[in-house]
Order: C-alpha cells, then sequence, then structure tokens
C-alpha cells in the first residue's frame, strides 16, 4: 500500500506492475507501427519525420495549380488596379507624404522629382463583378467574373531575382525548395508516367531578366521532387530518347542492371539520394512513352486551336505552353509553372507592353475557359501574376509619350481563378496614388498560405528537417486569406 501511495503522490515514479502493464501497450503500439509504416526503425526519427503520407490534411478544393508567371513584373498601372487620380495630377511630383522615405532602386535613387503618370491605356468595368481592367486585356475582361483580382500584392523585394526568387521558393535566398517541390513532397504525384511538377517557358518582345533552375530546383528536398523543364522542338526533355541502335528491351534490361547495382551501393551507404536516382531513372524510362503523347496537340480540334490563338501551334509560344498546362493537367501533374518573359519595361512602356499583354492576353483567357468546359476549372488553380509591380511615377525624364516604370514591391495585382478561390472578387485596395496598400494587404507568405490551403495542405505542418532546423514554404510567417476561398 505504502508503493502504491508513493507512485500516486509522483507520477514520474512507477512500481513493477504498473511498468509491466504499460510496457505491454508499447510494444504493441511499436508492432502495429511498424506493420503500418514498414520504414519505422530503419532511417531514424528524423528520416521518418521527412517522410508525408501523400495525401492532404484536409479536403482540397484544388487538385492542381497552373501557374502563369509574368516574369519582369508587370504594371499593375495598366492592367488591373485603375487610378483616374494619376490623370488628373499627371506631371506633379509624388507626395513625400505618400512615399515616405521608402527603399528606391539605384536606377531612380537619384532622381531630382518623381512626376507621376497615368495609364498608357483606357480601363472599363466588366461583367457583373464590375472589375476594372484595361483595354491591353481584351479576352481576360471577357472572364471576370471567373477570376478573383488581388490588388494588394507586398512583397519587400526591390529586384528581380530576389524578388522572383522569393515568389518561387518563399525566401530571397536561393537554395530553397520552390513551391512545385513542396506540393510534390506533400501530395505526391497522381500519374506515375509524368512528373508532378513540370516548367514550361516562353519569351515576349520586351526586356528580359534571365530565369535559372534554381526557381524550379527541389533545394533540400529529394531531387525528385525538382521541377522537370520541358522545352519546344523535337526532344522536350533532354538526353531522354535512346540513341541509335537501342532497343526498348534493351534500354529495360540495363534499367535493371544499373537498379540492381544502385541498390546493393544503398545498402551499403544508406544514402536516400540514390533510391531518388532509381526512381528518377523509372521516371524517364516511363516519359519516354508519355511525353511524347502529352506534347502532341495534333489531335486538338479545331475549336480549341481557336479558342488558343494561332499561335498555341508554333512551339515555344506563350499559347502552345497554356494549351500543353492544360494536356498536362488533365494527364495528372500536380503543378504546371510557365514563365512568360519581357515584362521589364524601364522604358517605353505603352509600346512594349501592349506587344507583352498581347502574347498573354487571349491564350490565358482561354485556359481558363478551356478548364472550366471541361469541368476542371473547379479543381484546377489557376494564378496570374509576376514578382512586383511599377512605380506610379516615371523613371527618368517625364515625357508622356515615352515613359517607363521602375519596380515597386510595396502594391501591385495578381490575378487566382477556380480551384477553391471565390469568382468575381476584387480583393484588397491600394491609395489614390496606387502606391501603398490601404485595405487588406497580401504578403508573399500569406499568398503562398493560401495556395497550400486550397490544394488541401496546413502550410504549418509541411515541414522538412534540414540542418537541425525545420523548414517550411512560408518560413515563420503567413497567414490563410480565408476571404479569397469558396
Amino acid at each position: 500500500m505504502e508503493e502504491d501511495k508513493n507512485n500516486n503522490e509522483n507520477p514520474l515514479k512507477a512500481n513493477r506492475r504498473h511498468f509491466f502493464s504499460q510496457l505491454s501497450v508499447g510494444i504493441g503500439s511499436l508492432a502495429l507501427g511498424s506493420l503500418l509504416i514498414p520504414d519505422l526503425f530503419k532511417g531514424g526519427a528524423e528520416k521518418l519525420m521527412n517522410q508525408p503520407l501523400g495525401i492532404a490534411h484536409f479536403a482540397p478544393k484544388a487538385k492542381r495549380i497552373i501557374y502563369l508567371f509574368q516574369a519582369g513584373g508587370p504594371s499593375q498601372l495598366e492592367s488591373f488596379d485603375y487610378k483616374p487620380t494619376l490623370q488628373k495630377r499627371m506631371g506633379e511630383d509624388l507626395p513625400e507624404s505618400i512615399r515616405a522615405g521608402q527603399r528606391l532602386t539605384g536606377m531612380t535613387s537619384g532622381q531630382d522629382s518623381f512626376p507621376l503618370m497615368p495609364s498608357a491605356v483606357k480601363f472599363r468595368q466588366h461583367g457583373e463583378s464590375q472589375t476594372w481592367i484595361s483595354d491591353y486585356f481584351p479576352h481576360i475582361a471577357k472572364i471576370a467574373d471567373e477570376i478573383t483580382v488581388v490588388r494588394s500584392m507586398q512583397t519587400e523585394a526591390i529586384n528581380h531575382d530576389p524578388a522572383i526568387t522569393f515568389f518561387q521558393t518563399g525566401s530571397q535566398i536561393s537554395g530553397r525548395p520552390s513551391m512545385g517541390s513542396w506540393l510534390s513532397y506533400g501530395l505526391g504525384s497522381e500519374n506515375k508516367n509524368l512528373p508532378s511538377f513540370v516548367v514550361l517557358t516562353s519569351r515576349g518582345k520586351g526586356n528580359s531578366q534571365g530565369l535559372y533552375s534554381k526557381l524550379w530546383s527541389s533545394g533540400f528536398l529529394d531531387s525528385k521532387h525538382q521541377g522537370v523543364l520541358l522545352r519546344s522542338g523535337k526532344d522536350p526533355v533532354l538526353y531522354l530518347n535512346d540513341p541509335d541502335g537501342i532497343s526498348r528491351s534493351d534500354k529495360r534490361h540495363l534499367l535493371d542492371h544499373v537498379s540492381s547495382l544502385n541498390k546493393l551501393h544503398h545498402l551499403e551507404t544508406g544514402d536516400d539520394e540514390i533510391e531518388s536516382r532509381i526512381a528518377q531513372y523509372e521516371m524517364a524510362y516511363r516519359m519516354q512513352m508519355s511525353v511524347p503523347d502529352v506534347m502532341d496537340i495534333s489531335k486538338e480540334p479545331e475549336s480549341i486551336i481557336k479558342l488558343y490563338g494561332e499561335d498555341c501551334q508554333v512551339p515555344g509560344t506563350y499559347a502552345a505552353n497554356a494549351l500543353q498546362a492544360r494536356r498536362l493537367a488533365e494527364n495528372g501533374v500536380r503543378f504546371i509553372q510557365l514563365y512568360h518573359q519581357g515584362w521589364d519595361q524601364h522604358g517605353n512602356l505603352p509600346n512594349e507592353m501592349a506587344g507583352q499583354a498581347k502574347d498573354v492576353d487571349k491564350a490565358s483567357a482561354a485556359l481558363v475557359m478551356d478548364l472550366k468546359q471541361r469541368g476542371m476549372l473547379e479543381d484546377t488553380l489557376v494564378v496570374w501574376g509576376g514578382e512586383f509591380g511599377r512605380t506610379n511615377y516615371c523613371q527618368g525624364k517625364f515625357d508622356p509619350t515615352n515613359y517607363g516604370r521602375d519596380h515597386h514591391p510595396r502594391a501591385f495585382s495578381v490575378w487566382m481563378a477556380g480551384g477553391g478561390i471565390k469568382p468575381g472578387l476584387n480583393y484588397g485596395k491600394t491609395d489614390e496614388f496606387g502606391y501603398n496598400v490601404i485595405e487588406n494587404p497580401v504578403h508573399i507568405n500569406d499568398f503562398h498560405a493560401t495556395l497550400m490551403h486550397a490544394m488541401g495542405l496546413d502550410h504549418e505542418q509541411l515541414t522538412y528537417k534540414h540542418q537541425g532546423r525545420r523548414f517550411r514554404l512560408t518560413d515563420v510567417a503567413g497567414h490563410v486569406v480565408k476571404d479569397l476561398l469558396i
């Protein structure tokens, strides 16, 4: 009795009867765990922590994301953020009370004045939502009630490379996994014959910033989660085709032998990257059959060609990539990233941006309409936008007929459609000068958290332990913008 009394007073003490009764429960739990997760005791606790189940945390609204990234920073003042005050005060210096000493780039920091410059193009309201859209985007204007325009995006990055890296990886510093890699890691693939993360690039006629593979890198995640760049032309994936004289059966025989050697090496070293290498060899073998079929648009009906425009038949164009994105989405690719370069209009903005908008306007709207008519828009999230916006003052000498705008991270616009996003919504607001957000700010971390939520992932739970720290796409910030979600 004294033994039991002492044990009750201090729950950290246990008598023999209590110890053996609890031990049986623990052994049973371990046995059950080893049946449910065969690798439970093979790689240590950290390895287990970094192996998600490949299922969503909760019921998702979206099964996939198509991200139409407009590299270079399209001007919100010539696209989706209408500011008539700029017309009324054209040529006046931006009030210091509005700029409030905010950071400038080296391209305009030496200017003596910051003359306000109105939009080079007219704006009109469209749809039941009465969304303001410039005349540069007549086709996107037709789907105004399908899209949600967020006019209150914010970032800290003021130069292209860190700004694009921030949007793609959640950090301005290179080396982190891209968003597509995080989704691949968290949710896995829907089609074993295609990568879960695919990248397509195109280039417009305007000033282009470079694109680097670090933007679709898997960082410290398994390399099997990195984006696969599909090229235009005869060979969409480099080194995928077999050399002359090698049959498919020969390739299968070779892979089997290489795989057996790699497995032996893995048993000796325990290096998980070897398993990824085996998986990538197998994926490449299957892609030899699947990729050519997915990339072949010859069977698309004339109505679809007309919808996207004739350029969709020219490999490497934005229109061709938009159509390929729909085909990849149909075939179970989880994250499809399009990059279109040429939005860096520091000068000659009226002419350059008009051409850039023409490149993407019809195909962007076509993609949304195409997904909707196939019943895919409700579970496909389409995103359109760049890495930052543009200043409300002109860069360099004031010239209403030929001007440019500098980088502006404080307030810019993106739009989204489908995948659980409320249609026909205008979210957030900037001041009358279009310089600062005054209502419902959305930081990049919030943006990422919201996209992941639409995919059924809790951005705070999807983590990976690396170098003693748990990392996630949203780092240590971000909240889900629930007002954007259905």
